[in-house]
């Protein structure tokens, strides 16, 4: 399925894309936009997921989020690189479905595979504008590149902004519950569980902004506003 997108998410795993940014795809479709998500590994092995368990669940999640596109690379999961083969494969998503805005994580981590994510998705987005080769799809440049917060380390990044998605928590939070081999089998369901945490931080971002819940983003390049009404 290949779609002209106005938002696509790079994830490292399922369900990367449903914690760190199930808010702002869900917001992004109630306004109209085009939204996807391209996953660069399956996430397996882990304690209590299969392959084909990881597969259902990420179809339940992407029907709560309505997705326009929805793809998986199967880069090596544990020992993802930022390598040509992947930098390649990666251009190619972005020469395909061609998003203005590309959500990548945050560059920096415990944990490796995802922090080679944001490496190999600002590279690809590079490459993705090159002529003269033989990479499929036409030469673009996704003209905004955002970073979501999906960090291992307990550190405290400035984001650029904190979008308001408390219209939309409810789903977001089933979309991420539909992943039950990741957040409820084999994990303590007394407070606070995996899902408390989830939500309890898109609560603190949404008090941040003076609302009730939120997701940080980061950018390396300004934001323009087209009024100042934004903020208001």
């Amino acid at each position: 399925m290949t779609a002209q997108l106005d938002v696509l998410v790079v994830a490292p795993h399922p369900d990367d894309a449903e914690i760190s940014t199930g808010g702002m795809l869900l917001v992004s479709k109630l306004a109209g936009l085009k939204i996807g998500v391209v996953e660069l590994t399956n996430g397996e092995p882990t304690p209590h997921g299969t392959p084909e368990i990881r597969r259902r669940e990420t179809a339940k999640a992407s029907e709560i989020l309505q997705l326009d596109y929805r793809e998986n690379l199967h880069l090596p999961n544990r020992s993802l690189e930022a390598n040509l083969d992947a930098r390649r494969k990666l251009a190619e998503v972005f020469r395909r479905t061609r998003p203005k805005i590309i959500f990548a994580p945050y560059w920096e981590d415990a944990h490796p595979d995802h922090v080679s994510a944001s490496q190999l998705a600002d590279a690809a987005r590079f490459w993705s504008k090159l002529t003269k080769t033989d990479m499929e799809g036409e030469a673009y440049w996704p003209p905004r590149m955002l970073y979501f917060w999906s960090i291992h380390l307990r550190i405290h990044p400035k984001p650029a902004f904190v979008l308001d998605i408390s219209s939309v928590i409810d789903d977001k939070m089933l979309a991420v519950a539909a992943y039950e081999s990741q957040f409820i089998l084999g994990r303590p369901q007394v407070f606070p569980t995996a899902l408390d945490d989830i939500r309890d931080r898109a609560r603190y971002w949404g008090w941040a902004i003076g609302r009730s819940y939120g997701e940080p983003f980061a950018s390396r390049e300004d934001i323009g506003l087209a009024s100042i009404s934004s903020l208001l």
